[in-house]
């Protein structure tokens, strides 16, 4: 059943961009619903403006509409004034193409990013008049699925949801909807089986989980006791999707109706890193490495190009200037493109000279801002977060991009991390101001220095996902000492809020448990949780005090080694043991090389030729979640 266009016609005027819900995008695709067998939605749980900026999505969308009979559709979430027109008018959510009802697709798949987008998966579910709760749902109901960073720890959110993909979503995907043409005329416990076979999709409803209590030996009261399959088909742990090499990018991709946050093309040029920050969740679900040859990157933006007419082209990666080829790169993308006045960004780059020339060489003479991420001011604390760069350096890379013609330089750092000492802290302004100094030199007091300083939150399958949120108060001490250091010309400080921190770190290390909070806090009216002009902590505080659950419990404990971790049911296929060891170095303060140097047997699969092989790097016995206490 589609919507009916008239009622869209009338409630669209009364809302902000309505661009953002009429579809019929240059490139979007429409196939023949009556024609295609199988029907899936992809839904980004994020307004518009940041989803089609999303690579991800347009990965998926890609794939599964190069299925001859399969369909994929897009929809996003509302933003709020759009959400009560919805409401009002009792229409249902729906997807950009065909504008039907959610609730009409086979499939709904989630993109989760990060934890504070957990509400609005309720609030779209609510929209399309679904059950929330994947228990309350049957074979009449779309399957939900979710994939994405934040489903390295999926448990805060399995109540709603029927599958995860677990990592590399290119080839799983279709996968799981092989899967669920076989079964779509059986019951839904006979589909969630056959979700439950496919290597890297984790199903909740087959794993039981215990919790240790006062009479257990264990002494970890409250904590996760056991983890268990009940029926044959669960696998534990759920180990990861990779796909290697990476299959060819999207080009044909879908020009925005409305002004977007990143509006411009995106090629990823490399997935993975090797740089082992301790606290980077990304740099070790994303592993291992995997690049694009140059001719296949400089064949893509021609593509590319000619398909979408976009002039900015992103070339993605988790840490650019570490792409083997980048210089030849850069040096062809200019000798190709050079005419067509293609702008490149370069996300991600390091600080070092190398990067400094790459981003001239792109910069075409706009010499807007450069960002550095050094995340620590000292050299002690980057040899305890691995990101072993000297002061001195720092002080260099910032001279030689004054000199360039660059007049802004933003540097990022975190605050809380473990071991951080007040001298520490007082090092980022010494820095900062050290940086300001050099910039004076060059363009006067012109010269200008943005300090970006967020708060540590430990992370799931990272060194340190066993450290402990640092408390609010001692938090906000440093910000203030931070404020008063930074209270001068040419420089400007930017913080984050510690009890956001608090609740992103409570989510991104919760159990199962949460579930219930989660869904209080939407019922008390949270949702963009991300959006500062949302947010609605105190929604939360209160769905944690109601379910009788302690955020500090998740997010303030440091956790000991022996303790089973909630999301221990999925595998980024980096050894447990290794990361212990690597939280050990951190503690030393010892630092490890790149892995391209030196293999440091993290434990993640090896690639031989173009195949992968089933066998770990460096075989050990294999380590499971289950125990008993």
């Amino acid at each position: 059943m589609q919507i009916d266009p008239n009622v869209l016609e009338h409630i669209l005027p009364t809302v902000q961009k309505p661009g953002r819900y009429v579809g019929g995008e240059y490139n979007s695709i429409v196939k023949d619903w009556e024609a295609t067998p199988t029907r899936v939605c992809l839904a980004f749980p994020d307004i518009y403006d940041l989803g089609m900026s999303n690579l991800g999505l347009a990965i998926l969308y890609d794939v599964i509409n190069g299925l001859p009979d399969v369909l994929a559709e897009r929809t996003y979430a509302p933003w709020v004034d759009m959400i009560a027109a919805l409401r009002e008018a009792r229409i249902p959510l729906y997807s950009l193409e065909s504008k039907r009802p959610l609730a009409d697709f086979d499939i709904v798949g989630f993109s989760l990013a990060y934890e504070q987008l957990f509400t609005n998966v309720l609030e779209m579910l609510d929209l399309a008049g679904l059950p929330l709760r994947a228990s309350e749902r049957d074979e009449r109901h779309p399957l939900i699925i979710a994939g994405g960073h934040a489903t390295f720890n999926p448990e805060p959110v399995a109540d709603f949801i029927d599958g995860f993909v677990i990592g590399d979503g290119e080839e799983a995907i279709v996968e799981v909807m092989r899967a669920y043409q076989a079964t779509r005329d059986e019951p839904r416990e006979a589909q969630l089986r056959a979700l439950a076979q496919v290597p890297g999709v984790y199903v909740p409803r087959f794993y039981d989980v215990q919790y240790c209590t006062p009479s257990t030996s264990s002494g970890h009261n409250g904590t996760v006791a056991a983890i268990e399959p009940n029926v044959p088909e669960a696998q534990l742990p759920v180990l990861k999707r990779v796909v290697s090499p990476l299959p060819p990018p999207p080009t044909r991709l879908i020009v925005p109706a409305v002004d977007v946050s990143h509006n411009r093309a995106t090629i990823e040029i490399q997935r993975g890193c090797t740089r082992g920050c301790r606290f980077c969740q990304a740099g070790m679900v994303l592993r291992p490495v995997r690049e694009r040859p140059v001719e296949e990157v400089l064949e893509a933006i021609e593509a590319i190009l000619r398909q979408t007419g976009f002039d900015e082209m992103g070339l993605l990666s988790l840490s650019s200037s570490d792409y083997s080829d980048i210089g030849r790169l850069v040096a062809a993308i200019d000798e190709r493109f050079g005419d067509a006045h293609l702008s490149i960004s370069l996300p991600a780059l390091r600080a070092d000279s190398f990067s400094v020339g790459l981003a001239e060489a792109i910069a075409r003479g706009r010499h807007t801002g450069f960002t550095f991420a050094p995340e620590a001011a000292t050299e002690r604390m980057r040899g305890v977060i691995n990101k072993p760069i000297s002061t001195e350096q720092m002080i260099d890379v910032a001279r030689e991009v004054f000199e360039r013609g660059w007049r802004t330089i933003k540097l990022y750092f975190m605050i809380g991390l473990p071991g951080e000492q007040i001298e520490d802290v007082r090092a980022i302004a010494d820095l900062a101001r050290a940086v300001r100094e050099v910039g004076r030199k060059v363009h006067g007091r012109k010269a200008q220095v943005n300090v970006s300083v967020n708060t540590f939150v430990p992370k799931p399958h990272t060194p340190l996902q066993w450290a402990k949120l640092e408390p609010e108060e001692s938090i906000r001490e440093k910000q203030a000492l931070l404020g008063r250091e930074l209270r001068r010309q040419g420089l400007k400080l930017s913080t984050s809020d510690p009890a956001e921190s608090m609740l992103e770190a409570a989510l991104a290390r919760g159990d199962r448990r949460l579930g219930a909070v989660v869904q209080r806090a939407w019922e008390l009216g949270a949702r963009f949780d991300a959006w500062g002009e949302q947010r609605n902590l105190s929604a939360w505080w209160q769905a944690f005090a109601e379910i009788g659950l302690d955020p500090s419990f998740y997010a303030q404990r440091e956790r000991p080694p022996d303790e089973i971790l909630p999301w221990e049911v999925v595998s980024a296929g980096v050894r447990k043991r290794f990361l212990r060891q690597e939280t050990e170095r951190s503690q030393r303060g010892e630092t490890l090389a790149d892995c391209r140097e030196r293999c440091h047997g993290c434990g993640i699969l090896t690639t031989c030729g173009d195949s992968w092989t089933e066998d770990w790097c460096c075989p050990e016995p294999t380590e499971h979640a289950t125990r008993s206490t």
